[in-house]
């Protein structure tokens, strides 16, 4: 296998790059012109001349303790350090002088003599920045003898009565499940407590003691790593010079050789990583620095949480069976596209050819969400596609598109560097986006305010070195009421842009939508009652968002996954467009989409009204273009929705599904109508990687791969368009795109890919977004964001420049509806649901990693004061019940959350939080209302019997024949 290498230079330069005027200056008798601010060390990196370093790398600031960096410059006294002396034009710099040779050799010297010399049994040998700094500074011996172990057991015990200890006679941490602290083999650079700081933004190291006895300490006395507030994120392992801080895998492994550049598969983000390995065996995942998503950095589930690739519970053999009541027996490849393409086919010679559809996965590639979504409209003959963007950001899609024209955000993730004042709404970064959270911190660090608007106190609140000048707690399900009392105040208080709006917006819109939110029932004060919001601090935050020059709105599925969730969208658009914030870096309105292609899945066509490219399915002129490239009649009339399949499955009109990727018994709301929907299905066709909780419904169960297996590319949450690159051969035979194909063939398809490269140009052809995609493309650039056409060969990072897609913005009144869903005496909380860091989604891949260290299971947070008044204390089992269902799980007593409300994640099946959950959804797109539901929290026992009936289904749905002799 071809290992992957970018155009790009791919050393550490020593320091971050600069921008500003040009200086010219002479190293080493090479002239180099570099930009103002440049270091002399990275000026001579830029002509291939290395300078020794240990504490400097060009993802940190520089800090010029090594003292390895030393060089001569002319007409200045002394040995200054290349990482902290900025160029300067004419300068004349000598980084090989003898007198710095000397330096660097006896500063080695000290740092070796305190350097456990184990070389060949060391884990980081062949890849320790220490071993080839010695080889380049030319040491061969070491004068500083190290005291005999009596005097150092001696040392250690002076020490230890003072409560200190030399690092060399420390243990080893092992308590992080992914890497190792080995204190006696810490040289004190700083690295790893700068990555914290810097780049991860949680300031969880530190360095204590002083002299030989200084080391990392990662909290207070008698604190671990696990222990601590590091948040695993591999910062501080990448940034470690020696092997301090070292991945197991490579301790068990051994150093990997080579490495393949791929895209991560978890959250909307999309970061790049190097996938490190032995052979066809990964070793370890590092995040690329040239990854224009993440520049570098990376989390503790895309830089460690890859386990489940060979997890024990995959399935790697097709399966079928006549009934969920039978248990599943392996067959053959053949056999099971033939027995899933003869159903499916005899479902529609029944009962019409619209009685089966497709859900389509935001978990796997644009490619094979594109054939998932052909398959439906090519070969089953109707427009039955959905995917899980239906329950998550559909309305992202409906207001956006109202709106601005476009159903996608405005801005790259580099934007938020530019900008002054954000605004966080129904949003959790630092656990669900936790690399662009690091980034956000970063620039609240250097000064731009934040305004939170939640009803649960997140991080971004207040936590380390941050904290937000506004927090808007708000009610749960009165995001709309919120939104448009701050335009009140922006608008009545004459904040508003004026030029941007008659420039850029419809004026006479404009007009009708000023009079709207001018009224006095909009102002904060007559919605406080409501909202739960304080006017004052309302009316403040307004303030500091339309004065505060560059500002960007964030959003998540606090926004969407509400009765009003297109309202709210198209209200922050509103927000937008009243102060100018689009169209230029630092502003605009961005979603942080949950799953890392849903934005992909999107694009693709997976909803039943869209063609690929959002474009309407009864148009003629675009269902013309696929008609003629797939030589099929399409049919005009939009298709169903998950909600709709699932109703139409309990009336007996929908009989087939082939799901790709989702697991809809856990992730959709109303865990019991969907077990019914699923259950008067015919035909259930699951393709994952694991028997799943829709799996215990299930007739055909087709093996799936990771996104290690496949070649494609995966869309991100800023339109980024990033190739999946094959790290290692699938597991189970075939990629997904693979398995689509053969399904499509076995009912008569005759497609013919050979490749994902081939479907991409099919899309380019078709999609105008997307017409200047190919791989030739993306391998130059590393990935473009789309559009990305003759317009845009080079796609675009800034939507809406000089106009918005649509033309004139267009403003829309949000009148406020209250949801159906009430609280009363018998449900008198809100229940309202999220993620947390180390699990993902329903919990398929982080469940089957060691991430469950940091959460076995979900938990009710609720607020002191409710907790008391129901005898509840911290870690009870409690009966968390709604008018829809009822499931028990532990409580943790906080005040995070606001009286009256209870929060719980969704990642555990034995939990299924969506038990709870209600049908009511968004009135246009149908997004399920999960963050508002009235529930009653009491003491109980331990399961309800519905948990236990469900355990007990799901063990008998599990059941496997063993294979035949």
């Amino acid at each position: 296998m071809k290992d992957f290498i970018l155009p790009t230079d791919d050393r550490d330069m020593g320091t971050p790059a600069r921008q500003g005027a040009p200086v010219t200056l002479t190293i080493d008798g090479f002239e180099v012109t570099v930009p103002e601010g440049t270091s002399v060390m990275r000026a001579a990196a830029e002509i291939g001349i290395s300078v020794p370093k240990l504490c400097a790398s060009d993802n940190l600031e520089a800090f010029g303790s090594c003292r390895l960096c030393a060089v001569e410059i002319e007409g200045r006294r002394g040995t200054p350090a290349s990482c902290t002396t900025p160029v300067a034009p004419g300068m004349v710099v000598d980084t090989q002088s003898q007198k710095v040779r000397k330096i660097r050799k006896g500063v080695m010297e000290l740092y070796i003599s305190d350097h456990p010399l184990d070389c060949l049994t060391c884990a980081a040998n062949g890849d320790c920045e220490l071993q080839d700094m010695a080889g380049a500074v030319g040491l061969r011996d070491v004068r500083y003898k190290a005291p005999d172990q009596g005097g150092l057991a001696n040392h250690f015990e002076a020490r230890n009565t003072s409560g200190e200890a030399n690092p060399e006679w420390l243990p080893k941490d092992d308590s992080n499940p992914y890497f190792t602290y080995d204190p006696s083999k810490c040289i004190v650079c700083n690295r790893c407590v700068r990555a914290c700081e810097e780049v991860q933004g949680t300031f969880a190291l530190t360095i204590s003691g002083r002299g030989f006895d200084s080391r990392v300490s990662a909290g207070g006395v008698g604190d671990d790593f696990l222990a601590s507030d590091c948040v695993s994120c591999g910062a501080c392992v990448q940034a470690c010079p020696t092997a301090t801080l070292q991945e197991k895998s490579v301790i068990e492994m051994g150093t990997p050789d080579r490495s393949v550049v791929t895209t991560c598969a978890y959250c909307g983000v999309g970061c790049s990583f190097k996938a490190e390995m032995q052979g066809d065996e990964l070793v370890r995942m590092v995040p690329y620095k040239h990854g224009k998503a993440n520049r570098g950095h990376s989390c503790v589930k895309g830089r460690f949480a890859y386990g489940y690739a060979n997890h024990k519970d995959r399935i790697l053999n097709p399966m079928i069976r006549d009934s969920i009541d039978e248990p599943w027996r392996e067959v053959s490849w053949d056999e099971a596209l033939g027995f899933a393409a003869g159903r499916m086919r005899a479902l529609q010679a029944k009962h019409g050819k619209k009685s089966i559809g497709v859900i389509t996965s935001s978990r796997c590639t644009n490619e094979e969400t594109y054939l998932v979504q052909k398959l439906t409209r090519a070969v089953f003959g109707n427009n039955n596609t959905d995917t899980c963007a239906r329950v998550c950001h559909s309305p992202t899609g409906y207001g956006l598109g109202q709106t601005f024209g476009t159903s996608a955000g405005t801005q790259d993730f580099d934007s938020v560097e530019q900008t002054d004042v954000v605004i966080v709404i129904g949003a959790n970064p630092t656990d669900g986006h936790p690399v662009f959270a690091s980034r956000l911190k970063k620039r609240l660090r250097a000064g731009a305010k934040l305004i939170v608007i939640d009803p649960r106190r997140i991080d971004l609140v207040k936590s380390a070195h941050i904290e937000a000048a506004h927090h808007l707690a708000l009610k749960p399900g009165t995001n709309v009421a919120v939104v448009t009392a701050l335009a009140h105040v922006i608008v009545t208080e004459g904040l508003m842009d004026e030029a941007f709006i008659r420039t850029r917006c419809d004026w006479d819109e404009f007009q009708v939508y000023a009079e709207f939110v001018s009224d006095p029932r909009h102002s904060p004060e007559a919605t406080a009652l409501l909202t739960g919001v304080d006017a004052q601090e309302l009316r403040a935050a307004a303030r500091t968002f339309a004065r505060g020059g560059n500002g960007a709105i964030y959003y998540g599925l606090g926004v969407t996954e509400h009765s009003q969730g297109s309202t709210t969208v198209m209200g922050i658009a509103n927000l937008a467009m009243l102060t100018g914030n689009v169209g230029r870096p630092g502003v605009g309105v961005n979603p942080l989409r949950g799953q890392n292609n849903v934005q992909g899945s999107c694009d693709m066509g997976s909803f039943p009204h869209e063609l690929p490219g959002y474009r309407h399915v009864k148009l003629p002129e675009v269902r013309e273009i696929f008609e003629t490239t797939w030589g099929v009649e399409i049919d005009p009339e939009p298709g169903l929705r998950i909600p709709n399949m699932l109703d139409a499955a309990v009336e007996g009109t929908f009989k087939g599904l082939y799901c790709q990727g989702e697991d809809i018994l856990q992730s959709d709301p109303d865990t019991k109508h969907v077990a019914a929907g699923l259950a008067a299905m015919e035909c259930v066709i699951v393709h994952d990687l694991f028997l799943n909780e829709t799996a215990n419904y299930a007739h055909v169960f087709l093996p799936g791969s990771t996104f290690l297996e496949k070649d494609g590319t995966f869309t991100n949450a800023e339109r980024r368009i990033n190739r999946v690159r094959r790290v290692m051969a699938p597991k189970n035979g075939y990629a997904d795109w693979e398995v689509t194909q053969l399904l499509a063939n076995a009912m008569g398809a005759g497609w013919s890919y050979t490749h994902p490269s081939q479907i991409m140009e099919e899309i380019a052809a078709t999609t105008p977004s997307f017409a200047g995609v190919d791989y030739a493309l993306l391998e130059e650039k590393g990935s473009v964001q789309w559009p990305c056409n003759e317009a845009h060969p080079e796609g675009t990072p800034l939507m809406h420049v000089d106009e918005f897609v649509r033309g004139k913005g267009r403003f829309i009144v949000t009148e406020y509806v209250a949801t159906d869903e009430k609280t009363g005496p018998r449900f008198p909380l809100l229940l309202t649901t999220g993620r947390i860091l180390s699990q993902y989604n329903v919990g398929a891949q982080t469940r089957r990693t060691e991430n469950v260290v940091w959460h076995e299971a979900d938990v009710l947070e609720i607020h002191p004061h409710d907790a008391e008044n129901r005898g509840l204390n911290d870690g009870d089992w409690v009966r968390l019940a709604s008018r829809s269902g009822e499931t028990t799980l532990r409580a943790q007593v906080t005040d995070r959350v606001s009286p009256g409300v209870v929060y719980t994640t969704f990642h555990h099946p034995d939990t299924q939080a969506n038990v709870i959950t209600t049908d009511y959804s968004d009135w246009a797109t149908n997004c399920p209302e999960y963050k508002v539901t009235a529930v009653q929290v009491a003491p109980s026992n331990g399961p309800t019997d519905w948990q236990e009936d469900y355990a007990a289904q799901a063990e008998r749905s599990r059941r496997i024949l063993p294979a035949a002799e």
